[in-house]
């Protein structure tokens, strides 16, 4: 055909090729610290990647619904679930919320039962919705077998069909486990419990899911992609031995196990999270069944709390957005959107409406739906699959090594290694190279103060007696929101004053970041230009500030800072330069009273920790 001469007349550019234009662009910078990305995973990404990257990937050759469904489970769409999980405990509350998100599009609930203790419960909880349309998820429970017995006599007497009951039960003694470092019976009684639930769920509600593998435990305590993935796996690889063990088949228990993960905002490497996810179970139930019912594994994906801020709140709805989006476009098959307030209060009518609509959008306007494993084929997102499915495994086998998940957890492998990881983390959101928009970074000065009303304390710190180190939740701008926190507090807010002079691009860049630097801790700013360094500084001291910033170039410091200390000095507690002058500069600007440099290499935390010391509890 005429077409197949177009390709013809462009010769194949080698990797070779590639390479050498690369270096030649880069004009002797060094390659591996401009363009490789040196994942918290432990692997390295390349700027760019080719089809011979994929050579050895046996399932690229395989359909969406074949093994090892890397593709997913649809052959004609990529339709999900969409669910909204319930944030209180009154039963009558919860109800009213639910049918506000029907709605407006919702097909699957997520119900607080810890209050559900009969049919009369049930009754009110359920009132006007359907188990037979829409999938029905208890999250908590005194007793998930007790609660699952009263529903299924709940559906039973109100006529509607089990055979097509669709939900899940949120049953996960390993989660429990390690949130409250005990477990609430022991290990053995857990399992026995999980296998009579699993039992009368076949019997009674055959499409309900009763053991859910709680992954997001994992992000929600800062941990990468590779620990969730490969924490969780080897957590359902322990269930599923145990389910087994007691006479139960590999395909009635996988059909009745479901993971969670909380997917965070590296949106290639979540995409790859839950594509690699299937392709590990897929080998790992593989050793149970060859039956593809053991191979096929139902996802369900939330957002991440661990990346959720106080501040500037309506971030978090860019940030659940394209969250949501890589969970949509890895195949997950039920997602939940949290509203964008859930790091500081409960639910209100126009947080979850944004939430639902969040997903009503991807569906019906952006056609998300429409396309099956819309990534497939991506050499970016393939090898990333690939990359991670490597790091996930090598976890996977030395948690096996250690005797299995729970004596893991028991030697306090599991929790050592996520906190090691957040520790990272946390470092990189110290210094700013990971930015949380609007608390570390870009903050909004305007903001006035935001009422909490939620308690961020962890489950085990009720515990008085624990068997192993707990695993606690955590999010990435809480320090940074202590310190802001702290400033609205203070009986007096602490005043920069930004003194610019001289050359006009850089005096406004080092002024846009000082504002940046001490606008994250809440600081009264004021920024004014001089081309009179001494009336310039006395124009600062009539505000009387707590700091005053100097900002200007390089070149043009020695004059600006010799000028300026005699006036500031003694006056104003601490006197900062805008920059990072080289060392012989340094010296001499401390010896006549500069106090302090900010710049990108600043740990911002440790510096406005220090401020905070000095200037609100003086």
């Amino acid at each position: 055909m005429a077409y197949d001469k177009l390709f013809t007349e462009f010769p194949e550019v080698t990797t070779e090729q590639w390479e050498a234009a690369i270096e030649k662009d880069l004009k002797g910078a060094d390659y591996d610290k401009k363009l490789i990305w040196k994942t918290i995973e432990g692997f390295n990404v390349k700027p760019y990647y080719r089809a011979v990257d994929l050579q050895g990937l046996e399932y690229l050759e395989n359909n969406p619904d074949e093994k090892p469904f890397v593709r997913g489970h649809h052959k004609n769409n990529n339709e999900w679930e969409i669910r909204m999980d319930m944030d209180c405990e009154d039963l009558k509350a919860q109800n009213e919320i639910a049918l506000e998100c029907l709605e407006r599009g919702v097909n699957s609930v997520g119900f607080n039962a810890k209050n559900v203790q009969s049919e009369e419960d049930l009754k009110i909880l359920l009132n006007g919705i359907y188990p037979e349309y829409i999938r029905i998820n208890f999250l908590k429970s005194r007793n998930f077998l007790n609660l699952l017995k009263i529903f299924v006599a709940y559906c039973k007497n109100n006529n509607i069909d089990c055979a097509k009951v669709k939900g899940s039960l949120n049953f996960d003694s390993y989660f429990y486990a390690l949130k409250h470092g005990k477990f609430y019976g022991s290990n053995k009684e857990n399992m026995d419990e999980a296998a009579e639930i699993m039992k009368y769920a076949k019997e009674n509600l055959p499409l309900f899911k009763t053991i859910t593998v709680n992954g997001n435990i994992f992000s929600n305590a800062g941990s990468n992609i590779s620990q969730e993935l490969g924490f969780s796996l080897a957590m359902a690889n322990e269930y599923l031995y145990n389910m087994t063990e007691r006479g139960i088949s590999a395909e009635d228990c996988v059909e009745r196990m479901m993971f969670s993960f909380a997917t965070g905002s590296t949106y290639f490497m979540e995409i790859a999270k839950i594509r690699a996810c299937r392709l590990l179970w897929s080998n790992i139930a593989g050793q149970y069944s060859q039956d593809d019912r053991a191979a096929k594994i139902f996802i369900h994906c939330e957002d991440t709390k661990y990346n959720k801020t106080v501040f500037d709140a309506y971030v978090n709805m860019l940030r659940t957005t394209t969250e949501t989006m890589s969970a949509v476009v890895g195949g997950a098959d039920s997602i939940a959107v949290m509203p964008f307030d859930v790091a500081f209060k409960q639910s209100d009518e126009f947080s979850r409406r944004i939430a639902v609509n969040q997903q009503i959008l991807l569906k019906e306007e952006s056609y998300l739906d429409k396309i099956v494993d819309p990534s497939a084929g991506s050499y970016y997102i393939e090898t990333l699959t690939k990359n991670i499915a490597e790091k996930a495994w090598e976890l996977f086998k030395e948690v096996e090594k250690q005797g299995g998940y729970e004596q893991a957890v028991r030697n306090g492998f599991v929790q050592q290694s996520v906190m090691a990881t957040e520790q990272l983390r946390a470092k990189d959101v110290a210094k700013r190279k990971t930015v949380i928009v609007g608390t570390n970074q870009y903050p909004n000065i305007t903001e006035k103060e935001v009422k909490i009303d939620k308690n961020e304390t962890c489950p085990c710190e009720k515990e008085t007696e624990k068997e192993f180190m707990p695993l606690c939740p955590t999010r990435a701008a809480k320090p940074f929101e202590k310190l802001r926190i702290d400033v609205i507090n203070a009986e007096k807010k602490p005043k920069v004053f930004n003194l610019l002079y001289g050359n006009l691009a850089m005096r406004n860049a080092r002024q846009g970041f000082s504002t940046n630097f001490f606008g994250v801790a809440g600081y009264d700013i004021v920024s004014k230009p001089t081309d009179d360094i001494t009336a310039g500084c006395e124009d600062a001291l009539k505000e009387n500030p707590d700091i005053v910033v100097l900002c200007s170039s390089d070149d043009e410091y020695p004059e600006f800072v010799k000028a300026a200390l005699p006036v500031l000095k003694g006056k104003v507690q601490h006197i900062i330069v805008a920059g990072n002058p080289e060392d012989a500069l340094k010296e001499e600007f401390n010896a006549i009273g500069v106090t302090d440099y900010i710049n990108v290499r600043t740990n911002a935390l440790d510096s406005l920790t220090k401020y905070n010391d000095a200037l609100l509890h003086c």
